[in-house]
């Protein structure tokens, strides 16, 4: 074959499939139409004849038409509502008993401790040393010092004169006005178990029970030796005493609280204040409703001549029905609220971050926590191992100052000076310094994060003044003050005055600079009186320098 009719076979070949498609397609197209015809009357050539008459009609494209694998929409019947969305309540996960993370020992400063630091120890743990003690304890090791504390043997001794008013008469707590204050400030002042004491002050501030809800000052002495005598014992035992203690069920209506008319007031602050904290998500304010019923059925009587009196738990206006608390579901009463607060799992972090923070000014590690927590929950919530494990943690005993409260700055100063309690006058000077004992603002105690303002120091300059008044020197008093005394003869003395404190190098500077520089050109005559104002005057700067308000 010549290659000209290859070409021409292959083109031939070429139109009769294009033609063979095309006929193809017309097909498709033709197949694909459907006719509607109907016979009309029409006029054609002016004539009326019958005519068939065809109109195409298109299927509709496949693209919109319903697919065939698309399931049928079954609608649900007339009658049947879809359910509301209700959104799920967070489950309660509280274990019957908080179980203790695995033993952790908690860090323990271990160096020989020098003056200053158990200077630190007898303020934050105490009111102060007294003249020589501290510098008797230096040198040694510091868990002899702490156990010395907080293992005292027997009763607590008082050392010294007893306390009287400014008559010499003795005092009356019970019945004065102010003579509260003032016989327990001269327990901080005179006894030999000074941690005792001081934390009687702590359970004070923590379950802050105030005389003016209370209008009892008897039943708020009570409460005092209920927090003196459990001190350093069992929480749960110190919280099922506080929970039924007659001024306790005053100043947070618990004897209005019964079956018919529940108050809840104590069971919201035995949760956020006593025993788990508040924005934690520890409980919910049902919890506080049913705990409000757990706790109902205490009453108590009343008369002009005696006052709230005969506190007791009558079963009859106790509510008997099941409560749910922390999703515990039981007939519950007083002593079943304590042991759900306790055993609640958040619990144990609670107490011991804010105990901790009665000691030191800055908020525990992660590890100190956890291992707080398993010294707290192994020795079945007691209070003594975990103050222990306080007062020997480097961050106590090193750490930063942290400021002294008004009235442990009250009693560390007559105890510095060994002035007994002679006067009444500390109850009105008291509210100056921002803490009256027996009177904290509200259930939430004193506010430690505001002890020093424009207002207070000038309260506790008042009050070092009084302190030291008994002892100041008379300038023209016969024989007469030491007339050679030179600066610095007069600061050592000053400072002996008032039992050798550690003060800072900048604060020894700045006394030093005063003593050098306070005094006038003097006659002979005044060399005497001159120099017996500048020790008084040395005294009060002493007494009142920025280390005297920190420990």
């Amino acid at each position: 074959m010549f290659p000209g009719v290859k070409s021409t076979a292959r083109t031939a070949s070429s139109k009769k499939t294009k033609k063979a498609v095309k006929k193809k397609t017309v097909k498709k197209t033709a197949t694909a139409v459907k006719r509607t015809c109907k016979t009309v009357t029409r006029k054609v050539h002016g004539k009326k004849r019958k005519v068939r008459v065809c109109t195409p009609v298109k299927k509709r494209p496949a693209a919109l038409s319903k697919p065939a694998t698309t399931p049928a929409v079954k609608k649900p019947a007339a009658s049947v509502k879809p359910a509301p969305v209700v959104a799920p309540k967070p489950p309660v996960t509280a274990p019957e008993v908080a179980v203790a993370p695995a033993y952790v020992a908690v860090p323990t400063f271990t160096k020989p401790v020098s003056e200053a630091h158990i200077e630190r120890l007898l303020w934050r743990a105490g009111f102060g040393p007294r003249p020589g003690q501290a510098a008797a304890l230096a040198g040694g090791d510091l868990q002899s010092a702490v156990f010395a504390l907080t293992r005292p043997a027997g009763a607590a001794q008082l050392t010294g004169p007893e306390p009287v008013d400014d008559n010499g008469h003795p005092l009356t707590p019970a019945d004065a006005w102010g003579h509260d204050h003032c016989w327990w400030l001269d327990r901080m002042v005179r006894s030999d178990q000074q941690l005792v004491e001081r934390m009687t002050l702590i359970w004070h501030d923590w379950f802050a029970t105030s005389n003016d809800g209370v209008g009892d000052a008897g039943l708020m002495l009570a409460q005092n030796q209920l927090f003196r005598d459990k001190a350093l014992g069992s929480f749960d035992d110190l919280f099922a005493a506080v929970t039924i203690d007659p001024a306790m069920l005053i100043w947070l209506n618990g004897t209005s609280n019964n079956k018919w008319n529940s108050n809840e007031n104590y069971a919201r602050e035995m949760m956020e204040l006593f025993s788990l904290g508040a924005d934690r998500g520890a409980y919910t304010e049902t919890d506080i409703r049913e705990m409000a019923r757990t706790l109902t059925g205490w009453r108590n009587d009343w008369s002009n001549e005696l006052g709230a009196h005969n506190f007791r738990y009558d079963a009859s206006f106790h509510d008997i029905k099941n409560k749910t608390v922390f999703g515990h579901t039981g007939n519950f009463d007083y002593r079943d609220a304590v042991r759900l607060c306790v055993e609640h799992p958040q619990h144990a972090s609670f107490f011991c971050t804010k105990l901790w923070s009665y000691f030191v000014p800055v908020a525990p590690d992660d590890a100190t926590l956890a291992a707080l927590q398993g010294v707290y929950l192994a020795g079945g919530r007691q209070i003594r191992p975990v103050v222990e494990a306080i007062l020997q943690h480097p961050a106590f005993i090193d750490g930063p100052p942290m400021v002294v409260p008004p009235i442990v700055y009250t009693a560390g100063l007559l105890r510095a000076v060994g002035r007994p309690i002679d006067t009444t006058a500390w109850s009105w000077l008291a509210p100056y310094g921002g803490q009256r004992l027996f009177y904290p603002p509200n259930v939430a105690g004193w506010d430690d994060s505001r002890w020093l303002d424009t207002s207070t120091v000038r309260g506790r300059w008042v009050t070092a003044h009084y302190v030291l008044s008994k002892l100041s020197i008379a300038p023209y008093a016969k024989p007469g003050y030491d007339a050679t005394e030179d600066a610095a003869q007069a600061v050592a003395r000053a400072m002996a005055a008032l039992g050798n404190p550690t003060i800072s190098v900048q604060t020894q500077q700045v006394i030093a600079e005063y003593a050098n520089s306070c005094l006038p050109p003097m006659l002979g005559w005044q060399q005497a009186p001159y120099r017996a104002m500048r020790q008084n005057a040395l005294r009060m700067l002493i007494a009142t320098c920025p280390d005297f308000h920190v420990s």
